[in-house]
């Protein structure tokens, strides 16, 4: 029997309706649905509970992710180590990551369930935060390492480094380290360019650059990225995909780096990245 864990969004309205749906369909397609047990517990269906601790690779076939890609992002980056396809579905505003709106779902889960879909790779990003050459963290990135001053501090400085080649110094509001997944993102905003999302590259934004030097520069992702803080203020951060952080002093070294882990989406077949850059513009 295959085996399918969901992972809703408890704060989308429609995720209650939509679990109903989805357990009613896989019954009948013989498919077992499992949900994270906090989650379970959130959306009124604790039958279907699982302790995360139970997930292993042989336990899960595919994985579903009822929300907006904030959503998937966390999902994705949590399940990472089943090495599963993940399959979005979006309950928010149009998503460069999910996959499949709500009518679709249905017609999506048959065509999951005939193996009619091919997977879209994409490569996270290895973040360390170090101090005196001591690791205090370390985080997975699948759109973006962002370092970046505090709402009341002035311009930071960002020593910046490519293979410790010395690159410059950029006296900015922040350094954007982008995959091509996050370059429709943050660093887009900060008129960074948009990169193919199957390109293993990596692009250096910096925000608000107080210098001429403010292009975005793009290296092969090979390459290593270190930035060096040098700041007087306590309230210089950094962030990952703009959902946790750390607090950053003088001194302190991000470095960043392509990760071994990959996140596997489904997609169906014909569909296109440009096909979703497109619907965006279109509804900016």
């Amino acid at each position: 029997m295959k085996q399918a864990l969901v992972w809703p969004n408890p704060e989308k309205d429609q995720v209650r309706g939509l679990i109903g749906q989805m357990a009613r369909w896989f019954s009948q397609h013989r498919v077992m649905m499992r949900i994270p047990k906090d989650l379970a517990d959130a959306v009124g269906f604790s039958e279907y509970s699982l302790d995360t601790s139970e997930l292993t690779a042989d336990s899960i076939d595919w994985i579903v992710v009822l929300g907006g890609d904030g959503t998937l992002l966390r999902a994705a980056k949590e399940l990472a180590f089943l090495e599963r396809p993940v399959l979005g579905v979006n309950l928010g505003h149009l998503g460069f990551l999910t996959e499949v709106e709500v009518p679709d779902l249905l017609l999506a889960l048959s065509s999951l369930l005939q193996g009619e879909y091919t997977i879209d790779e994409r490569h996270l990003l290895s973040a360390s935060v170090l101090r005196d050459g001591q690791q205090l963290a370390r985080f997975d990135a699948m759109n973006d390492v962002v370092v970046a001053k505090g709402p009341f501090a002035r311009l930071i400085n960002l020593e910046t480094f490519v293979d410790n080649a010395y690159v410059t110094t950029y006296p900015a509001d922040g350094l954007i380290v982008a995959t091509p997944t996050g370059s429709t993102a943050y660093s887009l905003s900060a008129g960074g360019p948009i990169l193919a999302p199957d390109l293993s590259n990596m692009v250096i934004t910096p925000i608000c650059p107080h210098s001429f030097f403010d292009r975005s520069i793009v290296i092969d992702g090979s390459h290593q990225i270190k930035i060096r803080i040098r700041t007087i203020h306590r309230d210089t951060l950094v962030t990952i995909d703009g959902q946790e952080g750390h607090p950053l002093e003088d001194g302190d070294e991000v470095v960043v780096e392509t990760s071994p882990i990959t996140i596997r989406l489904i997609r169906r077949p014909g569909w296109s990245f440009f096909h979703v850059l497109r619907g965006w513009r279109k509804g900016h």
